[in-house]
């Protein structure tokens, strides 16, 4: 945001703060509602007792990750908390955290599919004219930033989602050994993210799994 404030433009402002608004209202709450009901679904209430189970997007709000982007486009949402050993449906704890970690960027993907379709439904009823071009345009960019989301938070290292996958299948020693450079790992993440570096090869799985997407709604247009 402060790159769009500061180049003046006003087109450039605008659909920053709509892909602020997309992150923080649509992608962070289906995210995380997502790892909250999965929790449930698999014995473990204590999401749902803090109020998790829900698409109002202020139960999952984070101060600081609410600040970081939309002040630098990198933050990121409150954690949903997950007590395993309460996850009883499945046989060990490393399932439980693997299927509950794994539900947030599955959630983000699907819901991309369903943007899809709308988008597509409409262009193939209503068109793409007029002010129906502005619906399409924020659908696209509702697609990308869901889709770009889910992908990112499949990388498999802490503390992203895909670690929690990761991890269920590395020997336990191994895990307690990475988890002590955390903190670290974190931080070095935040710099290659806000330089940009991470986006190129992010950007480009993105792309392959958006073509998958419009493939499977060729039926539609």
């Amino acid at each position: 945001m402060l790159n769009a404030l500061i180049s003046g433009n006003v087109l450039n402002m605008v659909l920053t703060a709509f892909s602020i608004l997309v992150m923080l209202f649509v992608v962070f709450p289906l995210h995380e509602c997502a790892h909250a009901v999965t929790a449930k679904w698999l014995g473990d209430d204590t999401a749902e007792s803090q109020g998790r189970i829900t698409l109002n997007p202020f139960a999952h709000l984070d101060l600081l990750g609410t600040i970081g982007i939309v002040l630098f486009r990198i933050g990121w949402a409150k954690p949903v908390p997950v007590n395993t050993a309460r996850c009883r449906k499945v046989r060990s704890q490393k399932a439980a955290m693997a299927i509950t970690a794994a539900a947030g960027p599955m959630a983000n993907i699907l819901s991309s599919l369903v943007f899809m379709i709308i988008e597509k439904v409409l262009l193939r009823t209503v068109g793409s004219e007029g002010n129906m071009y502005y619906v399409i345009l924020a659908l696209e960019m509702i697609i990308s930033i869901d889709l770009y989301n889910g992908v990112f938070n499949l990388l498999p290292i802490p503390p992203f989602d895909g670690s929690r996958v990761f991890f269920a299948f590395l020997p336990t020693r191994y895990y307690f050994k990475i988890m002590q450079y955390e903190q670290y790992i974190m931080i070095g993440l935040l710099i290659l993210m806000y330089t940009g570096i991470l986006s190129i090869p992010f950007s480009m799985l993105t792309n392959l799994i958006y073509g998958l997407l419009d493939l499977m709604t060729k039926f539609i247009c």
